[in-house]
């Protein structure tokens, strides 16, 4: 439901965005601003607005005179998406760990106990995958590598990210907060080469949820 806190247009894109995450907007759906508006209950222009930071976040592709159209990615482009970050964001994991300041870990395992409490109650998948946004992006940031930073945030796909944590079973889900939480143990010890084993782990188990899920949708 809608909070009062957001106008109208945040509003529209937090709806629109859980449920494109749920998979009850699915992957490759045209979207109308006018049905949308009639279904959610809004004006056309805060649809609009809403469709725009879709957009920017790569969940929808608009186009001029042709609406928008949710993102769709085959398995194989998944595969492809998650290959690259097992390849690269181990290694920037390693490299932010000597880097960090204690504030820093401090504030890693704040998101990873936020994450793991949102977890343990009535999931909030949109925020979730906010928090473990940010979370991954302070090991990246954290690497002092702008290249390899760059490079693994060019294929960091927000509706990859969203449908895998909505397709995780509860099980699935806890194992990968547990992986979050031993990120944060791992930085703690100052240990790179455990940090950067517990992030390909991490990332591994993403792939598979994300790949067998496209597949189970989609079958050859």
């Amino acid at each position: 439901m809608p909070t009062k806190r957001l106008d109208a247009a945040g509003q529209a894109y937090q709806l629109l965005s859980e449920r494109i995450a749920a998979g009850e907007i699915t992957p490759g759906m045209r979207l109308k601003e006018s049905a949308l508006a009639e279904s959610l209950g809004f004006s056309r222009t805060p649809v609009r607005e809403a469709l725009r930071r879709l957009g920017a976040e790569g969940l929808v592709v608009v186009s001029p005179n042709r609406g928008a159209q949710v993102v769709s990615y085959t398995a194989d482009e998944i595969d492809a998406f998650f290959s690259v970050r097992v390849m690269l964001e181990p290694q920037a994991t390693a490299l932010a760990v000597p880097r960090f300041s204690d504030g820093d870990i401090d504030e890693l395992e704040e998101l990873a106990e936020r994450m793991a409490a949102l977890v343990a109650g009535t999931p909030d998948m949109r925020l979730i995958g906010e928090l473990n946004r940010d979370f991954h992006d302070r090991f990246l940031d954290g690497s002092g590598n702008r290249a390899l930073a760059s490079a693994v945030s060019a294929v960091v796909r927000p509706a990859v990210v969203y449908r895998t944590f909505h397709r995780y079973s509860a099980e699935q889900l806890q194992r990968s907060m547990a992986h979050h939480l031993e990120l944060v143990d791992a930085a703690r010890a100052r240990d790179a080469p455990w940090a950067e084993s517990v992030m390909r782990t991490h990332l591994l188990a993403a792939k598979h949820a994300a790949v067998s899920g496209v597949s189970a949708t989609n079958p050859s």
